[in-house]
């Protein structure tokens, strides 16, 4: 369908993007660069509060798009795939959007880092997979209570 609104084949568009996943990363990553800047737009406090209402905000917006339950629930395997390793650029470009973000609230709102931001970004990406995909990976229900506590522990280092 989009080759064809683009008027090219399949075959060229494949070759713009290298594969399906990586089509489809693109696409899921043109949704959340939305979603991270109109979290970032809104959010408010400093420090640990600050980052927290951009990650938490980003999880709110995964949660609510149809399109992305959709595709995870229509094709769980490839969506787990596309938006959770190399294949497409999704995970990667979260990681250093949240490495970026870590870096400004250390540097402007007071967060003292416990871990190095990369690091740090990649385990913040990772629990929140976890916790947002738990229907796709052990058939329990996402809870992104879970995340939101487990990432304040993490970059507070305190216990809720």
């Amino acid at each position: 369908e989009l080759a064809n609104d683009l008027g090219v084949g399949r075959a060229t568009l494949y070759r713009w993007v290298g594969s399906r996943d990586a089509l489809l990363g693109e696409v899921l990553w043109s949704l959340s660069e939305h979603g991270l800047a109109m979290a970032r737009a809104r959010a408010q406090g400093d420090g640990v509060d600050w980052f927290l209402s951009i990650y938490n905000a980003f999880g709110d917006v995964i949660v609510e798009s149809a399109a992305v339950r959709h595709f995870a629930e229509t094709e769980p395997e490839c969506a787990l795939r596309v938006m959770t390793t190399q294949v497409s650029p999704q995970q990667r470009r979260v990681i250093d959007y949240y490495r970026d973000l870590l870096i400004e609230a250390r540097d402007t709102k007071g967060l003292r880092l416990r871990l190095d931001p990369e690091t740090l970004a990649f385990v913040l990406v990772r629990v929140a997979e976890s916790f947002l995909w738990t229907d796709l990976i052990t058939g329990e229900e996402p809870d992104l209570t879970k995340a939101r506590e487990v990432a304040r522990m993490i970059l507070s280092g305190d216990a809720v």
